[in-house]
Protein backbone atom coordinates (compact mmCIF):
# COMPACT_ATOMS: atom_id res chain seq x y z
CA UNK A 1 0.00 0.00 0.00
CA UNK A 2 1.52 3.52 -1.02
CA UNK A 3 2.15 6.13 1.68
CA UNK A 4 -0.21 9.25 1.24
CA UNK A 5 1.93 12.22 -0.88
CA UNK A 6 3.47 14.74 2.27
CA UNK A 7 1.87 18.25 1.36
CA UNK A 8 5.89 18.90 0.07
CA UNK A 9 5.11 16.45 -2.94
CA UNK A 10 2.17 17.47 -3.92
CA UNK A 11 3.33 21.26 -4.18
CA UNK A 12 6.15 19.76 -6.40
CA UNK A 13 3.64 18.06 -8.62
CA UNK A 14 1.42 20.99 -9.11
CA UNK A 15 4.08 23.71 -9.54
CA UNK A 16 3.88 25.01 -12.93
CA UNK A 17 4.96 28.22 -14.64
CA UNK A 18 2.86 31.48 -15.08
CA UNK A 19 2.27 30.76 -19.14
CA UNK A 20 2.14 27.21 -18.21
CA UNK A 21 -0.97 27.95 -15.84
CA UNK A 22 -2.37 30.65 -18.66
CA UNK A 23 -2.49 27.78 -21.31
CA UNK A 24 -5.13 26.20 -19.73
CA UNK A 25 -7.45 29.23 -20.05
CA UNK A 26 -9.12 28.53 -23.43
CA UNK A 27 -11.76 30.80 -25.29
CA UNK A 28 -15.08 31.65 -24.38
CA UNK A 29 -13.79 30.63 -20.21
CA UNK A 30 -15.38 32.10 -17.32
CA UNK A 31 -12.53 33.20 -15.18
CA UNK A 32 -12.02 35.13 -11.69
CA UNK A 33 -9.53 37.11 -10.66
CA UNK A 34 -8.15 37.90 -6.73
CA UNK A 35 -9.65 41.01 -5.77
CA UNK A 36 -7.35 43.96 -4.98
CA UNK A 37 -4.14 42.26 -3.00
CA UNK A 38 -5.29 38.87 -4.17
CA UNK A 39 -4.44 39.67 -7.83
CA UNK A 40 -1.81 37.29 -9.12
CA UNK A 41 0.33 39.59 -11.14
CA UNK A 42 2.43 36.84 -12.84
CA UNK A 43 -0.87 34.95 -14.16
CA UNK A 44 -1.92 38.05 -15.05
CA UNK A 45 0.31 38.67 -17.26
CA UNK A 46 0.30 35.47 -18.73
CA UNK A 47 -3.51 35.51 -19.86
CA UNK A 48 -2.87 38.67 -21.72
CA UNK A 49 0.15 37.79 -23.24
CA UNK A 50 -1.97 35.14 -24.73
CA UNK A 51 -4.98 37.53 -25.47
CA UNK A 52 -1.94 39.67 -27.02
CA UNK A 53 -1.22 36.92 -29.68
CA UNK A 54 -4.82 36.36 -30.18
CA UNK A 55 -4.73 32.93 -28.82
CA UNK A 56 -8.04 33.15 -26.63
CA UNK A 57 -10.84 35.52 -27.34
CA UNK A 58 -14.21 36.02 -25.46
CA UNK A 59 -12.90 35.42 -21.69
CA UNK A 60 -15.17 36.46 -19.74
CA UNK A 61 -13.35 38.05 -16.30
CA UNK A 62 -14.98 38.48 -12.89
CA UNK A 63 -13.57 40.41 -9.96
CA UNK A 64 -13.91 43.35 -7.68
CA UNK A 65 -11.89 46.41 -7.14
CA UNK A 66 -8.53 46.09 -9.84
CA UNK A 67 -5.40 47.63 -8.80
CA UNK A 68 -2.25 48.21 -11.23
CA UNK A 69 -1.24 44.91 -11.95
CA UNK A 70 -4.54 44.21 -13.40
CA UNK A 71 -4.52 47.72 -14.96
CA UNK A 72 -1.31 47.00 -17.07
CA UNK A 73 -2.28 43.27 -17.70
CA UNK A 74 -5.60 41.94 -18.46
CA UNK A 75 -7.56 45.49 -18.48
CA UNK A 76 -5.30 47.14 -21.22
CA UNK A 77 -7.34 48.83 -23.22
CA UNK A 78 -6.34 47.35 -26.43
CA UNK A 79 -7.36 43.86 -25.48
CA UNK A 80 -10.86 44.51 -24.57
CA UNK A 81 -12.44 42.84 -28.08
CA UNK A 82 -10.70 39.16 -26.61
CA UNK A 83 -11.17 39.91 -22.82
CA UNK A 84 -14.31 41.01 -21.34
CA UNK A 85 -14.36 42.19 -18.09
CA UNK A 86 -17.48 41.83 -15.88
CA UNK A 87 -16.73 44.45 -13.17
CA UNK A 88 -18.59 44.28 -9.87
CA UNK A 89 -16.77 47.49 -8.74
CA UNK A 90 -15.29 50.35 -10.61
CA UNK A 91 -12.43 52.32 -9.75
CA UNK A 92 -10.13 54.55 -11.34
CA UNK A 93 -8.48 51.82 -13.86
CA UNK A 94 -12.26 50.92 -14.73
CA UNK A 95 -13.68 54.59 -15.06
CA UNK A 96 -10.38 55.50 -17.65
CA UNK A 97 -11.27 52.63 -20.04
CA UNK A 98 -15.00 53.24 -19.85
CA UNK A 99 -14.23 56.85 -21.17
CA UNK A 100 -11.80 55.96 -23.69
CA UNK A 101 -14.50 53.49 -25.12
CA UNK A 102 -16.85 56.17 -25.16
CA UNK A 103 -14.87 58.16 -27.12
CA UNK A 104 -14.26 55.61 -29.57
CA UNK A 105 -17.77 54.30 -29.55
CA UNK A 106 -16.32 50.83 -27.90
CA UNK A 107 -18.04 48.64 -24.99
CA UNK A 108 -15.00 48.10 -22.91
CA UNK A 109 -16.28 47.03 -19.04
CA UNK A 110 -19.64 44.63 -18.55
CA UNK A 111 -20.79 46.37 -15.25
CA UNK A 112 -22.50 43.74 -12.90
CA UNK A 113 -24.67 45.56 -10.21
CA UNK A 114 -25.02 43.60 -6.82
CA UNK A 115 -24.14 43.93 -3.12
CA UNK A 116 -20.26 42.84 -2.05
CA UNK A 117 -22.07 40.30 0.21
CA UNK A 118 -23.99 38.16 -2.98
CA UNK A 119 -20.59 38.33 -4.52
CA UNK A 120 -19.76 34.52 -4.63
CA UNK A 121 -22.80 33.71 -5.43
CA UNK A 122 -23.11 35.82 -8.03
CA UNK A 123 -19.93 34.38 -9.63
CA UNK A 124 -20.82 30.71 -8.77
CA UNK A 125 -24.59 30.43 -9.46
CA UNK A 126 -25.63 29.72 -12.01
CA UNK A 127 -23.17 29.12 -14.21
CA UNK A 128 -19.94 27.64 -12.94
CA UNK A 129 -16.62 29.50 -12.82
CA UNK A 130 -14.02 27.74 -15.24
CA UNK A 131 -10.95 29.18 -13.29
CA UNK A 132 -9.62 31.37 -10.51
CA UNK A 133 -6.35 32.71 -10.10
CA UNK A 134 -5.60 34.27 -6.63
CA UNK A 135 -2.21 35.32 -4.90
CA UNK A 136 -1.59 33.33 -1.40
CA UNK A 137 0.95 33.16 1.18
CA UNK A 138 3.85 30.64 0.86
CA UNK A 139 2.34 27.59 2.09
CA UNK A 140 2.92 26.07 6.16
CA UNK A 141 4.09 22.89 7.22
CA UNK A 142 0.47 21.76 7.24
CA UNK A 143 -0.36 22.17 3.43
CA UNK A 144 -2.75 25.43 3.68
CA UNK A 145 -1.89 28.72 1.80
CA UNK A 146 -3.34 31.94 2.93
CA UNK A 147 -5.93 34.17 1.51
CA UNK A 148 -3.48 36.71 3.28
CA UNK A 149 -5.43 40.49 3.11
CA UNK A 150 -8.23 39.19 0.60
CA UNK A 151 -10.42 36.36 1.74
CA UNK A 152 -13.85 38.11 0.23
CA UNK A 153 -15.25 35.93 -2.42
CA UNK A 154 -12.24 34.31 -2.96
CA UNK A 155 -12.23 31.93 -0.59
CA UNK A 156 -15.65 30.45 -2.07
CA UNK A 157 -14.59 30.71 -5.77
CA UNK A 158 -11.81 28.98 -5.42
CA UNK A 159 -14.02 25.84 -4.06
CA UNK A 160 -16.19 26.24 -6.89
CA UNK A 161 -14.55 27.11 -9.70
CA UNK A 162 -13.42 24.17 -12.41
CA UNK A 163 -9.43 24.84 -11.28
CA UNK A 164 -8.04 27.24 -9.00
CA UNK A 165 -4.37 28.03 -9.79
CA UNK A 166 -2.41 29.78 -6.60
CA UNK A 167 0.26 32.52 -7.31
CA UNK A 168 2.40 32.23 -3.83
CA UNK A 169 4.16 35.26 -3.03
CA UNK A 170 6.41 35.17 -0.01
CA UNK A 171 5.03 39.03 0.76
CA UNK A 172 1.62 38.17 1.20
CA UNK A 173 0.97 38.44 4.85
CA UNK A 174 -0.09 35.46 6.71
CA UNK A 175 -3.44 36.31 7.87
CA UNK A 176 -5.66 33.70 9.84
CA UNK A 177 -8.95 32.50 9.32
CA UNK A 178 -8.83 32.24 5.32
CA UNK A 179 -6.89 28.92 4.17
CA UNK A 180 -6.95 26.79 1.45
CA UNK A 181 -4.67 23.29 0.85
CA UNK A 182 -2.53 22.35 -1.25
CA UNK A 183 -4.64 19.23 -2.30
CA UNK A 184 -7.20 21.77 -3.21
CA UNK A 185 -5.87 23.69 -5.91
CA UNK A 186 -5.00 23.06 -9.69
CA UNK A 187 -1.59 24.00 -10.26
CA UNK A 188 0.80 26.53 -8.04
CA UNK A 189 3.15 29.17 -9.87
CA UNK A 190 5.34 30.96 -7.85
CA UNK A 191 6.17 35.07 -7.89
CA UNK A 192 7.16 37.22 -5.29
CA UNK A 193 6.48 40.59 -6.09
CA UNK A 194 5.42 43.86 -3.11
CA UNK A 195 2.13 44.15 -2.37
CA UNK A 196 0.51 47.61 -3.99
CA UNK A 197 0.30 50.49 -1.18
CA UNK A 198 -3.21 52.31 -1.73
CA UNK A 199 -2.23 55.80 -2.18
CA UNK A 200 -3.76 58.19 0.53
CA UNK A 201 -5.41 61.36 0.17
CA UNK A 202 -4.67 63.92 2.50
CA UNK A 203 -7.55 65.11 4.91
CA UNK A 204 -9.59 68.30 3.91
CA UNK A 205 -10.39 70.80 6.46
CA UNK A 206 -13.82 68.96 6.35
CA UNK A 207 -12.78 65.46 6.84
CA UNK A 208 -11.64 66.43 10.40
CA UNK A 209 -15.17 68.24 11.26
CA UNK A 210 -16.72 65.14 10.44
CA UNK A 211 -14.54 62.85 12.29
CA UNK A 212 -15.06 65.17 15.35
CA UNK A 213 -19.27 64.89 14.69
CA UNK A 214 -19.04 61.24 13.85
CA UNK A 215 -16.87 60.59 17.03
CA UNK A 216 -19.38 62.46 19.04
CA UNK A 217 -22.05 59.77 18.21
CA UNK A 218 -20.00 56.60 18.74
CA UNK A 219 -20.13 55.10 22.48
CA UNK A 220 -17.69 52.91 24.45
CA UNK A 221 -17.63 49.43 23.51
CA UNK A 222 -19.27 50.39 20.06
CA UNK A 223 -18.22 47.77 17.08
CA UNK A 224 -16.92 49.19 13.83
CA UNK A 225 -17.42 49.26 10.46
CA UNK A 226 -15.22 51.85 8.27
CA UNK A 227 -14.87 52.58 4.53
CA UNK A 228 -11.88 53.63 2.95
CA UNK A 229 -10.42 57.16 2.31
CA UNK A 230 -9.52 60.66 4.25
CA UNK A 231 -13.11 60.64 6.07
CA UNK A 232 -12.97 57.43 7.19
CA UNK A 233 -9.51 57.82 8.34
CA UNK A 234 -10.19 60.91 9.91
CA UNK A 235 -13.06 59.37 12.44
CA UNK A 236 -10.60 56.81 13.47
CA UNK A 237 -8.18 59.68 14.30
CA UNK A 238 -11.04 61.20 16.48
CA UNK A 239 -11.98 57.94 18.00
CA UNK A 240 -8.40 57.23 19.80
CA UNK A 241 -9.30 58.80 23.03
CA UNK A 242 -12.46 55.68 23.00
CA UNK A 243 -12.16 52.15 25.15
CA UNK A 244 -13.43 48.71 24.56
CA UNK A 245 -14.13 49.04 20.81
CA UNK A 246 -14.57 45.97 18.40
CA UNK A 247 -14.09 45.52 14.93
CA UNK A 248 -16.10 43.80 12.62
CA UNK A 249 -15.70 45.45 8.96
CA UNK A 250 -15.82 44.37 4.93
CA UNK A 251 -12.63 46.41 4.78
CA UNK A 252 -9.59 46.73 7.42
CA UNK A 253 -7.56 50.12 6.60
CA UNK A 254 -4.78 51.89 7.68
CA UNK A 255 -7.22 53.71 10.48
CA UNK A 256 -8.85 50.86 12.30
CA UNK A 257 -5.55 49.45 12.91
CA UNK A 258 -3.99 52.58 14.20
CA UNK A 259 -6.72 52.33 16.42
CA UNK A 260 -5.44 48.92 17.53
CA UNK A 261 -2.63 50.48 17.72
CA UNK A 262 -3.44 52.87 20.24
CA UNK A 263 -5.30 50.05 22.17
CA UNK A 264 -8.40 51.72 21.59
CA UNK A 265 -9.75 48.29 20.39
CA UNK A 266 -10.21 45.01 22.98
CA UNK A 267 -12.99 43.76 20.80
CA UNK A 268 -14.38 42.44 24.30
CA UNK A 269 -17.74 43.57 24.15
CA UNK A 270 -18.44 41.49 21.05
CA UNK A 271 -21.25 38.55 20.94
CA UNK A 272 -19.53 37.31 17.50
CA UNK A 273 -15.75 36.03 17.34
CA UNK A 274 -15.49 38.07 20.81
CA UNK A 275 -11.29 39.55 20.92
CA UNK A 276 -10.93 39.53 17.46
CA UNK A 277 -11.08 42.03 14.73
CA UNK A 278 -12.87 40.50 11.81
CA UNK A 279 -12.55 41.98 8.22
CA UNK A 280 -13.45 40.10 4.68
CA UNK A 281 -10.51 42.04 2.97
CA UNK A 282 -7.41 44.82 3.85
CA UNK A 283 -5.73 47.24 1.37
CA UNK A 284 -3.58 50.21 2.82
CA UNK A 285 0.10 50.73 3.51
CA UNK A 286 3.09 48.09 4.04
CA UNK A 287 2.69 48.64 7.80
CA UNK A 288 -1.27 47.62 7.77
CA UNK A 289 0.49 44.48 6.11
CA UNK A 290 3.31 43.96 8.36
CA UNK A 291 0.41 44.39 11.42
CA UNK A 292 -1.96 41.83 9.77
CA UNK A 293 0.94 39.14 9.35
CA UNK A 294 0.13 36.18 11.46
CA UNK A 295 -1.45 38.46 14.31
CA UNK A 296 -3.71 36.42 16.33
CA UNK A 297 -5.46 39.27 17.01
CA UNK A 298 -6.89 39.56 13.69
CA UNK A 299 -8.96 37.40 11.46
CA UNK A 300 -10.80 37.02 7.78
CA UNK A 301 -13.91 35.53 6.94
CA UNK A 302 -15.47 35.46 3.40
CA UNK A 303 -17.64 38.08 2.43
CA UNK A 304 -21.05 36.16 2.61
CA UNK A 305 -20.29 35.97 6.33
CA UNK A 306 -18.73 39.42 7.19
CA UNK A 307 -21.49 41.20 5.07
CA UNK A 308 -24.11 39.41 6.15
CA UNK A 309 -26.82 42.18 7.86
CA UNK A 310 -28.37 39.03 10.44
CA UNK A 311 -24.51 38.65 11.19
CA UNK A 312 -23.85 42.39 11.89
CA UNK A 313 -26.44 42.60 13.91
CA UNK A 314 -25.38 39.85 16.57
CA UNK A 315 -23.09 42.64 18.32
CA UNK A 316 -24.36 45.21 19.88
CA UNK A 317 -23.54 49.13 19.52
CA UNK A 318 -22.74 48.63 15.98
CA UNK A 319 -21.35 51.74 14.11
CA UNK A 320 -21.31 51.83 10.31
CA UNK A 321 -19.24 55.01 8.62
CA UNK A 322 -20.20 55.14 4.76
CA UNK A 323 -19.67 57.28 2.15
CA UNK A 324 -22.03 58.83 -0.35
CA UNK A 325 -21.78 61.50 -3.54
CA UNK A 326 -25.56 62.79 -2.93
CA UNK A 327 -28.20 62.55 -0.74
CA UNK A 328 -31.99 64.12 -1.84
CA UNK A 329 -34.33 65.95 0.53
CA UNK A 330 -36.11 62.56 1.26
CA UNK A 331 -32.74 60.72 2.78
CA UNK A 332 -32.47 58.46 -0.63
CA UNK A 333 -28.43 58.11 -0.92
CA UNK A 334 -26.56 57.69 -4.39
CA UNK A 335 -23.07 56.55 -3.42
CA UNK A 336 -22.33 54.91 -7.06
CA UNK A 337 -22.90 57.44 -9.96
CA UNK A 338 -21.54 60.69 -10.76
CA UNK A 339 -22.10 63.12 -13.72
CA UNK A 340 -24.14 60.66 -15.82
CA UNK A 341 -22.15 57.67 -15.66
CA UNK A 342 -20.97 54.67 -12.70
CA UNK A 343 -18.59 55.73 -10.85
CA UNK A 344 -18.19 53.22 -8.48
CA UNK A 345 -20.38 50.86 -6.68
CA UNK A 346 -22.69 49.70 -4.25
CA UNK A 347 -20.19 47.47 -3.11
CA UNK A 348 -21.18 46.38 0.87
CA UNK A 349 -22.80 50.08 1.60
CA UNK A 350 -26.25 48.36 2.32
CA UNK A 351 -25.40 45.18 3.81
CA UNK A 352 -23.66 47.29 6.79
CA UNK A 353 -26.75 50.24 6.53
CA UNK A 354 -29.05 47.24 7.29
CA UNK A 355 -26.70 45.43 9.64
CA UNK A 356 -25.88 48.60 12.08
CA UNK A 357 -29.57 49.42 12.21
CA UNK A 358 -30.64 46.46 13.18
CA UNK A 359 -28.01 45.69 15.97
CA UNK A 360 -29.03 46.89 19.01
CA UNK A 361 -28.03 50.16 19.97
CA UNK A 362 -26.83 50.54 16.26
CA UNK A 363 -26.04 53.54 14.27
CA UNK A 364 -25.45 53.56 10.35
CA UNK A 365 -23.96 56.64 9.56
CA UNK A 366 -23.81 58.30 6.12
CA UNK A 367 -21.19 61.08 5.84
CA UNK A 368 -20.14 63.23 3.23
CA UNK A 369 -18.94 67.04 2.86
CA UNK A 370 -21.88 69.36 2.19
CA UNK A 371 -20.44 70.21 -1.37
CA UNK A 372 -18.45 68.44 -4.32
CA UNK A 373 -16.74 69.94 -7.67
CA UNK A 374 -14.95 72.62 -5.27
CA UNK A 375 -17.25 73.91 -3.41
CA UNK A 376 -19.64 74.45 -6.79
CA UNK A 377 -22.63 71.51 -6.58
CA UNK A 378 -24.55 70.85 -3.34
CA UNK A 379 -24.20 67.04 -2.49
CA UNK A 380 -27.88 67.77 -1.16
CA UNK A 381 -29.74 67.91 -3.80
CA UNK A 382 -33.42 67.63 -4.96
CA UNK A 383 -32.88 65.03 -6.56
CA UNK A 384 -30.60 61.78 -7.44
CA UNK A 385 -27.97 62.02 -10.77
CA UNK A 386 -28.18 57.95 -10.51
CA UNK A 387 -29.39 54.95 -8.76
CA UNK A 388 -30.29 54.85 -5.43
CA UNK A 389 -27.74 52.78 -3.47
CA UNK A 390 -29.21 53.32 -0.14
CA UNK A 391 -32.88 53.98 0.12
CA UNK A 392 -34.85 56.85 2.19
CA UNK A 393 -36.24 54.30 4.25
CA UNK A 394 -32.89 52.66 5.40
CA UNK A 395 -31.10 56.29 5.57
CA UNK A 396 -30.46 56.41 9.62
CA UNK A 397 -28.02 59.43 10.47
CA UNK A 398 -26.68 61.82 8.46
CA UNK A 399 -23.49 63.92 8.69
CA UNK A 400 -21.77 66.72 7.08
CA UNK A 401 -19.45 68.97 8.38
CA UNK A 402 -22.48 71.33 9.25
CA UNK A 403 -23.89 68.78 11.61
CA UNK A 404 -25.93 65.49 12.05
CA UNK A 405 -29.25 64.65 11.37
CA UNK A 406 -31.13 61.51 12.86
CA UNK A 407 -34.02 60.98 9.83
CA UNK A 408 -35.41 57.69 11.67
CA UNK A 409 -39.28 58.15 12.65
CA UNK A 410 -39.44 61.63 10.63
CA UNK A 411 -41.84 62.73 8.26
CA UNK A 412 -40.53 63.75 4.50
CA UNK A 413 -41.16 67.65 5.73
CA UNK A 414 -39.12 67.30 8.81
CA UNK A 415 -36.15 65.15 6.85
CA UNK A 416 -36.19 67.66 4.15
CA UNK A 417 -35.86 70.55 6.81
CA UNK A 418 -33.34 68.62 8.28
CA UNK A 419 -31.28 67.64 5.55
CA UNK A 420 -31.13 71.32 4.43
CA UNK A 421 -29.53 72.54 7.60
CA UNK A 422 -26.43 69.98 6.88
CA UNK A 423 -26.26 71.61 3.54
CA UNK A 424 -24.16 74.25 2.56
CA UNK A 425 -25.56 77.98 3.42
CA UNK A 426 -24.89 79.19 -0.12
CA UNK A 427 -26.96 76.26 -1.32
CA UNK A 428 -29.86 76.37 1.61
CA UNK A 429 -32.46 78.90 0.22
CA UNK A 430 -32.70 77.24 -3.31
CA UNK A 431 -33.06 73.89 -1.38
CA UNK A 432 -35.64 75.60 0.47
CA UNK A 433 -37.46 77.17 -2.52
CA UNK A 434 -37.28 73.67 -4.80
CA UNK A 435 -38.64 71.86 -1.77
CA UNK A 436 -41.75 74.18 -1.42
CA UNK A 437 -41.87 73.99 -4.93
CA UNK A 438 -41.85 70.31 -5.28
CA UNK A 439 -44.33 69.85 -2.23
CA UNK A 440 -41.80 68.42 0.42
CA UNK A 441 -42.62 71.36 2.29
Amino acid sequence: MMSPMTPEQIYAEKRITAIEAAARIESGARVSMGMALAEPPAILAAIAARAEANEIDEVKLFYFHSTPHAGMTVLRYELMDRIRPHCFFLGPIERALLERGAADGKRTIDFVPGAFSQAPRLMCDPAPIDFHVTAVSPMDRHGYFSFGPSNDYGSTVARCARQTIVEVNRHTPRVRGGMIHVSEVAGIVENDLPLFENPRRPPAAEDAVIGRIVAGLVEDGSCLQMGIGALPDAVCAALDGHRDLGIHTELLSPGLVALMKAGAVTNSRKVTDPGLSIFTFALGDQPLYDFIDDNAAVESRPVAYVNDPAVIARNDRVVSVNATLQIDLSGACNSEHLAGRQFSAAGGQLDFVRGAYASKGGRSIIACHSTAKDGTLSRITTRLDGPVTTPRNDTHIVVTEFGHADLKGMSTAQRARALISLAHPKFRDELMAAAKAGGSL
